[in-house]
């Protein structure tokens, strides 16, 4: 559904998946599903995010209210986080969504090869979205029902690991949604998404050396460290000079890292109201701001460093958990471990997105369920474990 849809309240705007998010908790608190959640260290990290995420906007001005914003904000991430917390507290019951998402998604993808061939976006009807798609370097970029081809493509990058993980139980699940999603990368026509699924393979392939995980991830430092040696620009403007597709905007991306870097000073504590100065160019919906083109640096803006290291400590916890549940896993269900690492493959796919991608349209719902979906999980494995250690006690 396009965000177009929904009704307007005052100065408050709720959405179809906002109105969702409000129904969904009325039915957790009504039959009590709330009372059974065990807070781990992601939940209350995403509670201390959302509150400096609320307090820093007493610190901003804009044209937008900022409180009214920073509560959208969290009503929106929290929202979507914490119910499929309540909802999901198995490994099978994710399995379900992501057969679920698989079908939702197949639409979506024959939607987009029509917007190719038609240069027409069916979703134009709800609004929302422009009815003729963009066009760069001679290549329309398709969009569905998303405000940016971008990050459509970038939903089906980041659902490709889960759609692999599913393949054991529910086969023809994962045969459509893995062709839903190569189908809408495609489409978008961007370099950002194909990165996420090169990513997301990335991740997937390394299955079979998780046991040297360790050893890789001291290996990846290491090269970053000898690229920024032998480069003249810093390491990350590497992203500048691999243009998978005609008209790829790397160098905005690398330019913008830079660029924020050198005006810490303006935004390390609780943001900014003003980052136009920062790139040579605008944004056509606002005169103060340029075109922030990166999730991580966003939440800076928004609520400065603070902000952005909690959103990235999250990010730590859920990959640590990972290799928890894995760890904590019977080695004789192989089937289950692959699926939690194809969860935290999905997980690495929108980290790596971020860094070029600012979520903000309903793609966000993708990187929270995903980081949900690993706590769930955390906490089922987590709490086999106790029983069984404590099954072992009685048993001495």
């Amino acid at each position: 559904m396009t965000l177009a849809q929904g009704i307007e309240i005052g100065p408050f705007s709720f959405s179809v998946i906002r109105i969702l998010i409000a129904i969904a908790a009325i039915r957790i608190f009504i039959r009590g599903e709330w009372l059974i959640l065990e807070f781990n260290g992601i939940d209350w990290m995403m509670i201390i995010w959302a509150i400096w995420a609320v307090i820093t906007g007493l610190f901003h001005k804009g044209e937008t209210t900022p409180i009214i914003y920073r509560l959208g904000l969290v009503f929106n991430t929290c929202g979507i986080y914490f119910i499929l917390r309540f909802l999901f507290q198995s490994i099978d019951e994710l399995v379900g969504l992501f057969s679920i998402l698989s079908i939702l998604l197949f639409p979506i993808a024959l939607e987009m090869i029509y917007e190719q061939i038609a240069s027409h976006n069916l979703f134009s009807i709800l609004g929302g979205v422009p009815p003729q798609p963009a066009i760069r370097k001679g290549r329309l970029r398709a969009q569905g029902p998303f405000r940016h081809a971008i990050l459509a493509g970038t939903v089906g990058a980041v659902c490709l690991p889960l759609m692999a993980g599913i393949w054991s139980k529910h086969r023809i699940a994962a045969i459509f949604g893995i062709i839903s999603c190569l189908i809408i990368v495609y489409c978008s026509s961007s370099s950002g998404p194909l990165v996420s699924s090169f990513a997301g393979i990335a991740g997937l392939i390394l299955w079979k050396y998780k046991d040297k995980m360790r050893l890789i991830r001291w290996g990846a430092v290491i090269c970053y460290v000898i690229l920024d040696i032998i480069m003249k620009a810093p390491a990350y403007f590497i992203m500048a000079r691999i243009p998978l597709v005609p008209g790829s905007t790397g160098w905005h991306r690398a330019e913008l890292i830079r660029s924020a870097i050198e005006h810490l000073n303006e935004w390390w504590l609780w943001g900014t109201d003003y980052t136009r100065h920062w790139m040579p160019t605008g944004v056509h919906w606002s005169k103060n701001h340029t075109d922030i083109t990166n999730h991580y640096l966003q939440l800076g803006v928004i609520g400065g460093l603070p902000l952005m290291l909690l959103f990235i400590v999250i990010i730590v916890i859920a990959f640590s958990y990972v290799g928890k549940s894995i760890r904590n896993s019977p080695e004789d269900q192989d089937d289950e471990r692959f699926m939690i690492w194809a969860i935290g493959s999905s997980l690495f796919a929108n980290a790596a997105t971020m860094i070029s991608v600012s979520y903000f349209d309903q793609s966000f719902v993708f990187l929270y369920l995903t980081l949900a979906a690993i706590a769930s999980i955390y906490n089922g494995h987590n709490s086999e474990k106790q029983q069984l250690d404590e099954a072992n006690q009685m048993n001495s």
